[in-house]
């Protein structure tokens, strides 16, 4: 079986820096969406796209806490955004479609991990409501803003997609919740998102990606407990950081989606799981990195469009999966 999930050799690698992953590249008249993009690496990624020149407009759920955050921040705007309230996506999306302005990239870095089990909406688990259906519908809402010819669309994933692929038989985790579990199921559902979005999207000229980030202490882990992060050996019992879990700086972190997001060594491709700045190769027994290939099947893809279509009902492209 052939695939695109090979290597570039782009030059940058897991120690690059968002700024240099950006350098000598100009977004001026460029307008970015940065879902969370007022903490952790999202914060990173605003401030490195605003000093390529881009317009960054910040949906946020928490937005005094973004305004306080992004304060000398520069060209920047923040909106409200709550990507587990449906009618908060709906309500962001008309509001910036009725601004008349196009959207050249989007980078989907939100996202809630490990949280114990909580139901959002109609009852849905609050991983995958969260981190896939707030944002496939976010995108699909937004798509008559996205700028045909050449805008790409960014899905925030992590390696923690290794941990489960798609519990077809109880996708909202009705039984037997496990919030490891089920945070990988929401992170294969960002990567079959960008699979099947750029078949979609890509005779438009639209392109998408999925990344993996690389490990990052951030406000992401508010959800775990100070015992269970020193028991997996990512901090000790003072807090600090222990660099030989290979942990990247919040820099280092946004470096990959916004290489995702504007690298003209991207031209052309679309679909894949990026990590380190690069393409990922495919996951194996002797190889820990990588994707998994439930992640980037087409089918599985197809499929859970369908699905997140029906539980939405925001879909921009009705009759044409």
């Amino acid at each position: 079986m052939t695939t695109a999930q090979h290597k570039i050799g782009s030059g940058f690698g897991a120690t690059s820096t968002a700024d240099e992953a950006l350098a000598g590249i100009d977004l001026t008249g460029k307008l970015a969406i940065v879902t969370g993009g007022y903490s952790g690496i999202g914060l990173e990624t605003t401030r490195a796209l605003t000093g390529a020149g881009a317009h960054v407009v910040v949906p946020a759920r928490r937005r005094a806490t973004a305004e306080e955050a992004l304060a000398g921040v520069g060209d920047v705007e923040v909106d409200e955004l709550d990507l587990g309230d449906q009618e908060s996506v709906r309500g962001f999306a008309e509001r910036f479609l009725a601004s008349g302005r196009s959207v050249d990239i989007m980078i989907d870095s939100a996202g809630i991990m490990a949280c114990p089990e909580t139901r959002v909406g109609p009852g849905w688990e609050a991983q995958f409501a969260t981190n896939h259906l707030g944002h496939f519908a976010l995108v699909n809402r937004l798509w008559p803003a996205i700028a045909p010819g050449g805008a790409r669309i960014v899905s925030v994933s992590s390696r923690a997609h290794h941990f489960s692929g798609m519990r077809w038989d109880d996708v909202q985790w009705t039984r037997d919740y496990d919030k490891w579990q089920a945070y990988g199921q929401a992170k294969t559902a960002n990567v079959l998102f960008a699979v099947h979005l750029d078949r979609l999207g890509r005779d438009a000229g639209v392109r998408a990606f999925s990344l993996h980030p690389g490990g990052i202490i951030t406000p992401l882990q508010r959800h775990i407990p100070k015992e269970e992060m020193i028991e997996r050996g990512w901090i000790d019992e003072a807090g600090n950081v222990l660099n030989p879990q290979g942990f990247k700086t919040p820099q280092q972190g946004a470096a990959t989606q916004v290489w995702a997001a504007t690298s003209p060594r991207l031209d052309g491709l679309g679909g894949v799981y990026l990590e380190d700045c690069d393409i990922a190769e495919p996951a194996t027994d002797d190889r820990p990195s990588g994707v998994k290939p439930w992640a980037t099947d087409s089918e599985e893809a197809a499929r859970l469009w369908e699905l997140s279509a029906k539980l939405t009902g925001a879909n921009a492209f009705a009759g044409q999966e």
